[in-house]
């Protein structure tokens, strides 16, 4: 229970009350994020399951699918992502690109991140419902769940904090990577088997859409790694919409 209230208490803005702020409760919530992540992926997807059955278009639906989950984490992946990119883009020495992303304001190479990865997420989904509500709505729960899982790789052993202080550094490193690998093989069922809900091709789509986006993720992971010294909050925020975006799009494709 500290894991799942951790998880819902940083991933999301849910009602859920953290009673314990260490790295054990640490290491529970970051083996749960996919859970939260499913919670806010069905959310979107009845958001948008819902405007498509009272006759609103693809379009309206994609956009509502795409809000639900920026309300439910008061835009902190977004924002994650913004900083991240500005950082990433400074070409200033590490301290330096790390005070950049602490800085309120978003720079152009955030502005570009973000406007990118928010019309690529509504173009996917428009495609996807396209297909019916029903692919839609599976789309959307299942890329939701896997930016989570992307989230629980990136706070694998072995992969430092940046700061001493900060989100970053209460989960850098908890999670056991036998876990991790544990708990991706778990989404990659779940992903199988929905899809074999609409056919077998549609079961290998997923897993494939799964493991691109595990795998954009983990090199940007990796780059901001080599980067910064290590992660902070805004990393994990961008390692997660890369991977919610990229999980999107790989399900258009085929």
């Amino acid at each position: 229970m500290d894991g799942l209230r951790f998880a819902f208490g940083t991933l999301t803005v849910l009602p859920a009350r953290i009673t314990r702020w260490d790295r054990d409760a640490a290491r529970a919530g970051m083996l749960c994020a996919p859970l939260a992540g499913l919670v806010v992926g069905l959310f979107a997807a009845a958001v948008g399951g819902v405007f498509l059955l009272l006759g609103a278009g693809p379009l309206l639906a994609a956009v509502l699918t795409v809000a639900v989950p920026a309300l439910l984490t008061r835009g902190l992946h977004l924002d994650g992502l913004a900083d991240t990119a500005d950082g990433l883009g400074s070409a200033k020495p590490a301290e330096d690109a790390l005070r950049i992303m602490k800085q309120s304001d978003i720079g152009p190479f955030g502005v570009i991140a973000l406007v990118l990865a928010l019309l690529a997420q509504v173009a996917a989904l428009y495609e996807l419902y396209g297909e019916g509500w029903a692919h839609g709505t599976v789309a959307a729960a299942l890329a939701a769940t896997v930016a989570r899982l992307a989230i629980t790789g990136a706070s694998r052993e072995g992969v430092p904090a940046a700061r001493p202080e900060g989100l970053g550094a209460i989960v850098a490193a908890t999670v056991p990577v036998r876990a991790a690998a544990l708990t991706a093989l778990a989404v990659l069922a779940l992903a199988a088997a929905s899809g074999a809900l609409f056919s077998a091709w549609d079961a290998v789509r997923q897993v494939l859409a799964v493991l691109a986006a595990l795998g954009v993720a983990e090199l940007l992971l990796r780059r901001c790694v080599r980067r910064f010294g290590g992660v902070t909050g805004d990393v994990f925020g961008a390692v997660e919409e890369t991977a919610l975006t990229v999980a999107l799009v790989a399900l258009t494709l085929g």
